[in-house]
């Protein structure tokens, strides 16, 4: 398994469109995603740094691997 990095929400944010999903609206400090197809939404927060473990629940939720999301970054 492959450490994550620290990454800025907009970072992530960038890696998950590559991965096509698609900004729907900002509330507040949180970006929320949605990809077509899928019953789930990303709540990324736009933060200068986002805490490795809420980084890995978002990969988790979107699907993806670690090592998908270090090579999209």
């Amino acid at each position: 398994m492959s450490k994550l990095p620290v990454t800025s929400g907009m970072k992530t944010v960038k890696a998950f469109q590559k991965a096509g999903w698609i900004v729907k609206r900002q509330t507040g400090s949180h970006i929320i995603m949605e990809k077509v197809g899928s019953i789930v939404t990303l709540s990324v927060p736009n933060h200068k740094e986002i805490k490795r473990g809420t980084l890995r629940n978002l990969i988790k939720d979107a699907e993806l691997t670690i090592e998908d999301f270090l090579e999209l970054l």
